[in-house]
């Protein structure tokens, strides 16, 4: 990919006040799952990691249909589904950002011509 293409999908996944947003509530959302998982004690298992899947879902949830491909092993440990997370939070960005470029009607990046 050149350098353009990099800053498009820079500017779609983090340059929009949609994303944005988005990418705060889960800032937020994990601050709070690590607050909860690291200072408060619960006598069983707490449901506050949901959140995270939920405001990842459902790219979260075709992760994990996927990891089930590759078995158990795959699927349930921590580095894959740390990172299904991760990767998950970042396409629903870009897809916030491509739907508020379609809103206002800017389908395609401003170029020169003959460019």
């Amino acid at each position: 990919m050149n350098s353009e293409r990099l800053g498009t999908l820079k500017r779609l996944t983090f340059g929009n006040r949609a994303s944005q947003v988005y990418l705060a509530l889960v800032a937020v959302a994990t601050l709070y799952v690590t607050i909860d998982t690291v200072f408060v004690h619960h006598e069983d298992a707490s449901f506050a990691g949901i959140w995270l899947f939920l405001l990842a879902s459902p790219v979260m949830f075709a992760f994990l249909m996927l990891g089930e491909l590759f078995g158990d092993a795959v699927s349930g440990s921590a580095p894959y589904l740390y990172t299904a997370l991760v990767v998950s939070v970042l396409i629903q960005s870009l897809a916030l950002g491509l739907f508020v470029r379609l809103l206002r009607g800017h389908p395609h990046s401003a170029r020169p011509q003959g460019a």
